[in-house]
């Protein structure tokens, strides 16, 4: 397989190291990623959108100025999340769900979309057939249930039979939060580590969630392994992991762990960050590894928050990865705020991003808020404007990013983000809004 970069070679170089400014405070006090997803299971339960429509904005816009571009080659790519392929509550059939994909691979294809990032593995499950995680019971309603067919195979034969490319979007550690999935399937990693007391510290309970302690080297090879076996049985163009990382700072999630740790190293110990730092970098190195091994053409990228200094604390070591080999080939920041934005504007946000150092083979990509578009979030900022990702569009473009990936799919077609959707596609059309 030819994958996107295998056909498109890097044609910028990399820019200078610039002094990063780091912020001292969290965006707004919590996990961005964790809100969104907040907002998405209240949508699930609810039926109401994450975000709640509203209407047009009487506001007279600014024409914006567009420059002529032809550069198809541009990663324009939208998240699908796990809510978007969520089979409950109706027959379960596979024409159904090839039904639902097939709207979301015909509508990001109008929208000027040429990448679709499918999330295949939300929670310790799997979307598809797998040898390491539980059938998802997204499919049936019950984790470990064969839905009788396959939903990746069929995307992807979806998406590149319409010339998209498709990365398969993993959630490495998280196994549960609250009660989703409700319950889990027996042949869970999670169940079977449990039973038997010498691999019981390979996964944490912690506060309303359980997750994979990457502290473990047989939890980072299952990890690995699991990546690895979608690129050898799925023609795949890339895989891809969002920005859950460790999900605390607090010492008591794996306390146990760095115990043992400090009593092996003795003075030479690294601090509890650091160590957790290092179990994550370790683990970034198995899984391009894998992925690589299994197809060298096939991409691995990460997603991480906008603020550096919370990656940091998640465990994400977004500046190694990107200058040095053996980690990514391409990274990704939410950002996921307007010039507004009291803490991280998005301008100080994008400048950091593009003054890190960052190896010629790694690509830079913009994550875009779409959701937030026409929304009260941030106070109300996001409807000051309709052309407000359209204008990030360009100034990414100013900056040197390699492309945008968009947040998500649903708001490709919503009502509230009509506006502002036409003007990204007038500028990615290069035309002006």
């Amino acid at each position: 397989m030819q994958g996107f970069w295998g056909r498109h070679p890097a044609i910028l170089s990399i820019m200078m190291l610039a002094a990063a400014v780091f912020l001292t405070m969290t965006l707004q006090g919590e996990s961005p990623a964790f809100a969104r997803w907040e907002a998405e299971e209240a949508s699930a339960v609810s039926g109401t959108p994450a975000e709640e429509a509203s209407g047009p904005s009487e506001q007279t816009l600014a024409p914006l100025t567009v420059p002529l571009t032809e550069n198809v080659d541009e990663m324009r790519a939208v998240w699908v999340p796990y809510l978007s392929l969520d089979m409950r509550g109706g027959d379960g059939s596979a024409v159904s769900f090839q039904e639902k994909f097939d709207e979301i691979v015909r509508t990001s294809k109008e929208r000027g979309m040429n990448t679709l990032i499918v999330q295949v593995r939300p929670f310790g499950d799997a979307l598809y057939e797998s040898d390491y995680f539980p059938w998802s019971h997204l499919l049936t309603g019950r984790q470990g249930i064969h839905p009788g067919y396959d939903p990746l195979a069929y995307m992807v034969e979806a998406a590149h039979r319409e010339g998209l490319e498709i990365h398969a979007w993993l959630n490495p550690l998280r196994i549960q939060l609250e009660t989703n999935p409700p319950e889990l399937a027996q042949s869970n990693p999670y169940q079977e580590w449990k039973r038997d007391p010498a691999k019981s510290g390979w996964t944490v309970d912690y506060g309303n969630g359980k997750y994979y302690n990457p502290a473990y080297p047989e939890v980072r090879r299952l990890i690995a392994g699991g990546a690895r076996e979608i690129v050898e049985k799925y023609d795949v163009d890339g895989i891809h992991f969002d920005d859950y990382f460790y999900p605390t700072e607090k010492e008591d999630f794996d306390k146990a762990a760095y115990d043992a740790y400090k009593a092996e190293q003795g003075d030479n110990a690294m601090p509890l960050a650091d160590w957790r730092r290092e179990n994550i970098n370790l683990l970034i190195r198995e899984v391009y590894a894998a992925v690589k091994e299994a197809d060298t053409d096939v991409v691995f990228g990460i997603s991480p928050q906008a603020n550096l200094q919370n990656d940091l604390r998640m465990g994400a070591d977004v500046e190694t990865w990107c200058s040095q080999e053996g980690y990514l080939d391409y990274i990704c920041p939410q950002l996921y705020v307007n010039s507004d934005h009291p803490t991280l504007p998005f301008e100080t946000a994008a400048d950091q991003w593009c003054s890190l150092q960052r190896l010629d083979s790694v690509k830079l990509y913009f994550g875009l808020a779409l959701y937030k578009a026409n929304s009260d979030a941030d106070d109300g900022t996001w409807k000051s404007s309709q052309d407000i990702l359209a204008r990030q569009i360009l100034s990414g473009r100013e900056l040197g990013a390699d492309g945008f990936f968009f947040y998500s799919w649903e708001y490709l077609s919503a009502d509230q983000t009509a506006q502002e959707v036409a003007n990204v596609m007038s500028v990615l059309q290069g035309e002006s809004a």
